[in-house]
């Protein structure tokens, strides 16, 4: 029989005085489940998943733990504040049979040493400590919010790694789609304070949601149509049956009632960037620019051209100077060696990743507007301020609230609104996508996408690069920098690798002279694909498609209701079966892949 939940909460009901975040919501995770935990910013996302660690106690609802069973929570603000260094902050998360050199290796993976101390750690390395603190036990359930917050992309790709490789249960909340593709196998979605799950991974998850969202459209409008029934009924119908027009008058007054009280699916970003006459064709020219910081360099001898409607990525992680060669190529910081030269009539927009520009003390509608009236200029056009605001999720209410009293999510769409707002044929974007929900996301991608100006762009987000630039500018170490065409995954098949760490490729530079070649290249250059290779790779697509259709049938017949309660061996068979097949399929996908990127080196 399929093994009993480790953590059930049922109609957990939870708010913050009059705003209600939860009403009714259910999460059942069972031992080794890779589960997502999905919804819109400020859903209660992260309120749901403390109240699953025991961290708040809801005001309704139940909550049940397995005897025995042990938990771990990832909080999206960890305070080390009590701890003298980052490894007794660490090790304080171990219980007696955990063992400390789990966290020293946990520590060295995520480029720490654990001498570090709590006052001089940046936002990315306190949350590598809280990572390496919530991964060093092994319990039966880890509870992750938002782990790849303030994470570059080795740390990201490091952790999908080693998150894969446990055997324990997982529940995540995160806004990466490639590590949500990659991790999960079950979603949970929760919204309007309801939870609903489906038993597929995240790349299911979005058609789904539209699906659910469509139909309740669809049932709204027939209450709508019903309600015009009634009503012409009650106004030509035959007047003589007084009995049923008292019956039929009640049925209308609780039509209406459940249409006043339905509460519809919520906002969706409307985005739309104000752009400016075109610029000229050539947009940025960099010839041999180079810039270093003491004996350190961050760029060396870049040379690129940059066009109108291109879409440029750059990539590498933290400290390796994205930032530093986006300003050097947009005018705002000058080369130490070489030149930069724009191109005519540029007009450029920006979005800094720390959100500098806003002044906390000043309100919502007054940052929209700078202070001038009540009106926001949109591609040449006045629209009040509240209209825009909504456009952007902000309600009527929030017009006058201070900066300060913004969310993450928040602050990140009123700068997203603040830049697309002014007229610009460049778009400079550094890390957009922080705190962005699933749905800004989505439009987000649509707008850069269809900007028909240049966008140059900094992101460590795999998919919405994959998305939206036609070109990516790689880190190679040392301070080269290298233009690959094409988005992320382009640039990886490639070059042969992702973004790998600062860290290492330091360690790299120091080490005894080698011809990298070798070095570099990936096994599929060094072998290609035998004839037992070719074969697989062949079959393997008919064998996943056959999984497919297994695993669906087994998903319907799961499903039934009345199945456990009439055959309760052969629902435990059909679960474990169904277990089953899932794993061949993903193990059927990763063997595929890995032929496939094999058989494309090989070429």
């Amino acid at each position: 029989m399929a093994a009993p939940p480790l953590l059930i909460l049922q109609d957990i009901r939870h708010g913050f005085g009059s705003h209600r975040l939860l009403e009714g919501a259910t999460l059942s995770v069972s031992p080794g489940e890779r589960l997502a935990l999905v919804g819109r910013n400020g859903s209660g996302k992260s309120t749901l998943l403390k109240v699953a660690a025991g961290l708040i106690e809801a005001e309704g609802g139940t909550r049940f733990v397995q005897p025995g069973a042990t938990m771990r929570y990832l909080e999206q603000e960890p305070d080390l504040s009590a701890f003298a260094n980052v490894m007794a902050y660490v090790e304080a998360g171990l219980g007696p049979s955990d063992d400390s050199y789990r966290a020293r290796y946990l520590l060295g993976e995520l480029g720490m040493t654990g001498e570090e101390t709590p006052a001089a750690l940046s936002g990315g390395e306190t949350r590598r400590a809280a990572l390496a603190r919530a991964l060093a036990p092994t319990p039966d359930i880890l509870l992750l919010d938002e782990p790849t917050n303030h994470l570059d992309l080795p740390a990201i790709e490091w952790l999908e790694g080693e998150l894969a490789s446990l055997n324990c249960a997982l529940v995540l909340i995160s806004h990466d789609r490639r590590f949500l593709e990659r991790l999960s196998r079950a979603m949970v979605w929760l919204d309007r304070g309801t939870t609903r799950r489906i038993e597929q991974g995240f790349s299911n998850f979005e058609a789904w949601r539209d699906q659910v969202l469509e139909e309740e459209e669809r049932d709204a409008h027939k209450l709508a149509r019903q309600i015009v029934r009634e009503e012409h009924w009650l106004r030509y119908g035959v007047t003589a049956r007084r009995k049923r027009n008292v019956r039929r008058l009640e049925n209308l007054h609780t039509l209406r009632a459940k249409h006043r009280e339905r509460v519809g699916a919520q906002g969706r970003v409307a985005m739309s960037a104000s752009e400016a006459a075109g610029s000229g064709n050539l947009v940025v020219a960099a010839d041999a620019i180079g810039k270093s910081y003491g004996d350190r360099v961050i760029v060396r001898d870049v040379t690129t051209r940059i066009m109108r409607g291109d879409r440029v990525g750059i990539v590498g992680p933290n400290g390796a100077g994205k930032t530093t060669l986006l300003n050097m190529l947009t005018g705002v910081l000058p080369p130490d060696t070489g030149e930069v030269r724009l191109g005519t009539a540029i007009e450029m927009v920006g979005l800094d990743q720390k959100r500098a520009s806003l002044d906390p003390s000043i309100t919502l509608s007054a940052a929209l507007t700078e202070g001038r009236g009540d009106q926001v200029h949109v591609n040449g056009q006045p629209r009040h301020v509240i209209g825009y605001m909504k456009d952007f999720l902000f309600t009527a209410d929030q017009a006058r609230t201070p900066l300060s009293a913004l969310s993450g999510g928040e602050r990140g769409r009123l700068m997203l609104a603040r830049a697309f707002a002014r007229p610009s044929n460049l778009l400079v974007l550094d890390e957009p996508t922080n705190d962005l929900d699933l749905e800004t996301l989505d439009l987000l991608q649509e707008l850069v996408a269809e900007y028909s100006g240049t966008v140059l762009l900094v992101s460590h987000d795999r998919d919405f690069l994959d998305r939206t630039v036609t070109s990516v500018i790689a880190w190679e170490g040392d301070g080269r920098w290298q233009h690959y065409a094409g988005g992320y995954s382009d640039m990886v098949a490639q070059r042969g690798h992702g973004v790998r760490a600062r860290t290492g490729e330091a360690k790299a530079a120091t080490a005894p002279k080698a011809d990298p070649a070798p070095r570099a290249a990936s096994p599929a250059k060094r072998r290609g694909l035998n004839a037992k290779d070719q074969h697989e790779l062949k079959t393997l697509p008919a064998r996943m498609e056959a999984l497919g259709k297994e695993i669906a049938a087994l998903e319907r017949k799961v499903a039934d209701p009345a199945f456990y309660t009439r055959d309760a061996a052969g629902f435990a068979a059909a679960t474990q079966a169904l277990a089953t097949a899932q794993a061949a399929l993903a193990a059927a996908e990763e063997r595929w892949l890995e032929l496939e990127m094999l058989r494309e080196a090989a070429e």
